[in-house]
């Protein structure tokens, strides 16, 4: 039985240990934010993580989300964070994965939002942003705040929430 337990938890060990870290961005349009991520910034799609389909990380920290960002439409009720496959992922790096899901609220002037809690997930999008030639526009460093243009003229906020 403790040979169970033994192998049991060393497979959990490994299954988390190499599983990827997620970090996700909200957005206040999806099909934006595709044109964004897969044309402009040219990410890899990626698979949805196996710990995804079970709503483990989804169920955490959504109590602490500030109500400023989020959308007063009726699809935040139905949408908001009911299912892994819902949104768009990509590879940022090897063991590092970017969701983009709908949920931010338009910015001043009917810009796209998108919004993220994760300060490190932001620096590795603005990094993609430099490399790739777009034009941007820092506004805040702490919290991180910029601004990108894309082909269309859009003008895209990018920021990260404050906890």
């Amino acid at each position: 039985m403790v040979m169970l337990l033994a192998a049991y938890a060393g497979a959990m060990w490994m299954f988390l240990t190499s599983a990827p870290k997620v970090h996700t961005v909200m957005v206040s349009d999806l099909e934006i934010a595709r044109q964004l991520y897969e044309g402009l910034l040219d990410l890899p799609a990626a698979e949805v993580p196996l710990h995804y389909y079970y709503n483990y990380e989804q169920t955490i920290g959504t109590t602490g989300i500030d109500p400023l960002y989020m959308s007063t439409g009726p699809s935040l009720s139905s949408k908001m964070m009911n299912n892994a496959n819902d949104g768009l992922w990509y590879q940022l790096k090897k063991n590092t994965q970017l969701h983009v899901i709908t949920g931010a609220s338009l910015g001043s002037k009917n810009q796209q939002r998108h919004v993220c809690f994760d300060h490190d997930c932001l620096e590795m999008i603005l990094m993609r942003v430099e490399v790739r030639g777009l034009k941007f526009k820092i506004r805040n460093q702490k919290p991180l705040n910029f601004l990108v243009k894309d082909y269309e003229g859009r003008v895209i906020e990018v920021a990260e929430v404050a906890n």
